[in-house]
C-alpha cells in the first residue's frame, strides 16, 4: 500500500490531498499542518490520518512539502534527520514556488530522490494543471506519482526549466483570469445587468471559451476572428481592449510573476 503524506494542508495542499484520497485508502493518507486543527479537520473529512511532520516523514513513501517558499527550509531542517535514518524507499515532493530540485537536495544535505511540482488552484475542482520535474533518482516513479495526482487535473512532466517558465503561467494564471472575469462582470453591470447574473455569465463565458479552444484545436487568434464580424460590436470591443493595452498588460503580468518566482528561489 502506497502511503502519501502532506506537510501543509492549506488551499493547495488540501486540494492535492483530496485528489490523492480518490486513489488511495484513507489509512494510507497522512496529513500534517500548523495549526493542527486544519489538518485534523481535513483528515476527518477524508477519513485520513492526522499526524505531525515527524510521523509523515517516517511513515510515507511520498512526502509532499506543500508549504510556502519561506517555510520550506525550516521544515526540511526538522525532517532531515528522520529521512536520513530511513532504509526504505521514500521520495520528497516539493510544491514551493521558485525552489529548484537542486536547492531542496542541498538543504537536506544528503542525496535523496526529489520531485518538484507546480499545481494551480483549479485543482480544487479537478480542473488544475500540475506540472512536474523529476530528478534521476525519482524518475522511475513518474507514472505512479502522476497517477496519484490525476484526479486533480491535467498532469505533465515538463522538466525543471519548463516548470520555472510554464509554471508561472499555470500557477499564477488563474488569478489573472479571475481579474478578467471580474472586469467582464463589471462591464456588464455598467450596461445594466444585475451583479449576480453578470458574474455568472462572465464565468460561463470564460469557461466556454476555454473549452472551445481546447477541444477545437484552433489558435486563439482564429477563434477571436470567428467572433468578430466586419464592422460589428465585438471588433469594436476588441479595439477598445487594444487601445487600453490589455494584451500588453497580461504579458507584463506573466513576466512580473516569473521574476518574482526567481527572487523567491534565491532567498
Amino acid at each position: 500500500m502506497i502511503k502519501v503524506g502532506f506537510i501543509g494542508t492549506g488551499v493547495m495542499g488540501g486540494a492535492l490531498a483530496r485528489a490523492v484520497r480518490k486513489k488511495i485508502p484513507g489509512e494510507a493518507l497522512y496529513l500534517s499542518n500548523v495549526p493542527s486543527s486544519v489538518s485534523e479537520a481535513l483528515a476527518a473529512e477524508l477519513g485520513a490520518k492526522s499526524a505531525d511532520n515527524i510521523v509523515v516523514s517516517a511513515e510515507c513513501k511520498y512526502i509532499v512539502l506543500a508549504v510556502k517558499p519561506n517555510m520550506i527550509r525550516t521544515v526540511i531542517a526538522q525532517i532531515a534527520p528522520v529521512l536520513k535514518q530511513r532504509k526504505d524507499r521514500f521520495i520528497v515532493v516539493s510544491v514551493a514556488a521558485g525552489i529548484t530540485v537542486q536547492t531542496v537536495k542541498e538543504e537536506f544535505g544528503f542525496e535523496l530522490p526529489v520531485i518538484r511540482i507546480m499545481p494551480n488552484t483549479p485543482a480544487l475542482v479537478g480542473g488544475g494543471v500540475i506540472l512536474s520535474a523529476f530528478d534521476s533518482d525519482s524518475v522511475n516513479e513518474k507514472d505512479e506519482f502522476l497517477s496519484l495526482l490525476s484526479e486533480a487535473g491535467y498532469c505533465e512532466d515538463v522538466g525543471e526549466k519548463m516548470i520555472e517558465t510554464a509554471g508561472t503561467l499555470t500557477g499564477c494564471g488563474p488569478a489573472f483570469a479571475f481579474v478578467i472575469m471580474q472586469a467582464l462582470a463589471d462591464g456588464a453591470v455598467a450596461i445594466g445587468v444585475d451583479r449576480k447574473h453578470a458574474v455568472k455569465y462572465a464565468e460561463l463565458t470564460m469557461a466556454g471559451a476555454a473549452k472551445l479552444a481546447l477541444e477545437s484545436g484552433k489558435h486563439p487568434e482564429q477563434l477571436k476572428d470567428e467572433v468578430c464580424s466586419p464592422g460589428g460590436s465585438t471588433i469594436e470591443g476588441v479595439t477598445a481592449m487594444e487601445n487600453a493595452a490589455v494584451r500588453a498588460a497580461m504579458i507584463e503580468a506573466v513576466k512580473a510573476s516569473y521574476e518574482k518566482n526567481l527572487k523567491l528561489g534565491k532567498k
